[in-house]
Parts: C-alpha cells; sequence; structure tokens
C-alpha cells in the first residue's frame, strides 16, 4: 500500500490528498506532527533534501515534491480522475495552471503566512502589503484567462494545485466580487467531494493559522 507523509492542514499535502481521495486509490496516511509520532518527521527529514512533505512513498519508490506525486499517480496509480489531460496540447495548459497556482498564488499567500510567523504580534507589513498586492495581480491575470479559457475538467493537476491555493489565499486576500470567473471556480473546487474531505480533516488545526483563519471556508 501507498505511503503518504504530510500533514492534514498542509496545502501541498492536500494536493497530493485530492488526487488519492478522488481515484480511491487505497493508502497510508502519516501525520507529520509533532504529537503522533517523531519517526514521521525523521523520515520526511532524510527523504526530501529540503526536509519538506508531502512525500510518498510506493514499494521501493519513493516521489518527493507536490507535482511530481500527481504526476506518478496520473501514471502508476491511474482512475476515473483524469489527473493529467490525454492530449499533449491541454497537457501543457494543466502543467501551466499548475505552475502559476503554485508560484503565484500558493507562495505569495504563504509570504502573508511567514510574516506573522517571524513576526509574531509585530509582522512586517509592507511584505505582507506586496504580498497581497500580489495576490490581486495573479487574481486578475487569472481572471482574465478563464475569460478566454476552459480550465481542464476535474479531477486534473489544476484541480489539485487551485483547490488548497485558492482556498487558503482568500483567507488571507478576498478574491475580489469584479472576479466572477475566479470566484466560481473556488466555490466550484470546494464543493467537490475529495476537497471537502481535505476541508473537513483540516478543520480541527484552523486556529494555528497564523494570520487568523475567518469564520468560513
Amino acid at each position: 500500500m501507498l505511503q503518504l507523509y504530510g500533514h492534514p492542514f498542509s496545502s501541498y499535502t492536500w494536493k497530493v490528498l485530492i488526487p488519492l481521495y478522488a481515484n480511491e486509490t487505497p493508502f497510508e496516511f502519516r501525520s507529520v506532527d509533532p504529537g503522533e509520532g517523531a519517526e514521521h518527521g525523521a523520515f520526511v527529514a532524510a527523504a526530501h533534501p529540503a526536509g519538506k512533505f508531502p512525500v510518498l512513498i510506493d514499494g521501493g519508490t519513493t516521489v518527493v515534491e507536490a507535482t511530481a506525486i500527481v504526476e506518478y499517480l496520473a501514471v502508476h496509480h491511474p482512475g476515473a480522475a483524469p489527473l493529467i489531460p490525454a492530449d499533449p496540447a491541454e497537457a501543457v495548459v494543466a502543467r501551466m495552471l499548475d505552475r502559476v497556482f503554485d508560484n503565484y498564488v500558493m507562495h505569495h499567500m504563504t509570504r502573508v503566512v511567514l510574516a506573522h510567523i517571524v513576526g509574531g504580534e509585530s509582522p512586517d507589513q509592507a511584505e505582507i502589503a506586496s504580498a497581497k498586492e500580489s495576490l490581486r495581480r495573479v487574481y486578475r491575470w487569472l481572471e482574465d484567462w478563464m475569460a478566454g479559457n476552459t480550465v481542464p475538467p476535474h479531477v486534473s493537476l489544476v484541480t489539485c494545485a487551485a483547490a488548497p491555493s485558492l482556498f487558503y489565499a482568500d483567507w488571507v486576500e478576498p478574491i475580489p466580487d469584479d472576479h466572477p470567473h475566479l470566484k466560481r471556480l473556488r466555490a466550484e473546487l470546494l464543493a467537490l467531494a475529495p476537497v471537502s474531505r481535505c476541508i473537513e480533516d483540516a478543520r480541527p488545526f484552523r486556529g494555528y493559522f497564523p494570520p487568523g483563519a475567518p469564520d468560513r471556508d
């Protein structure tokens, strides 16, 4: 059976949980949490070049980095969810959007979180303002892109990247009302059964969200 090392509140862990749930792939979840066994954290520290999760174990194969894990699942553990579009041109679009969501939505959301972690009660307001402006910029880009293009069918690599990215980013910088395509995509993603499961499993940890979790999804 597959083993996945991660944490239920981790956005990049969600990115791997979503395809596993969507394709009903059997796996064992090994939580990397100080209160649930130091051996899991020690394993991840040794398995990943930067000691980060998620990490997937499949027999004698170790796969690190969330995007690579989704690609691996598409090849070695396929199911009803397409994950990677069969058409090469559509697959390029999926991989492009995956990078946009990871590098420009998730990354800038994480900048806000880290500012609160590092600064404590006095977070760097300039860093927070810069990160939020960067989020607004990528929101505009995504809104314009979706106005003339179609997101690959769920559950794809794009779903896996976009769901956690938009879930948490909207907490730190709400998607504006004049971005109907992006707001609709977030709502659509959160309604998917694999995503909803991640949201519910992570709910007990909301108090640990450094900027403060809003009283909503």
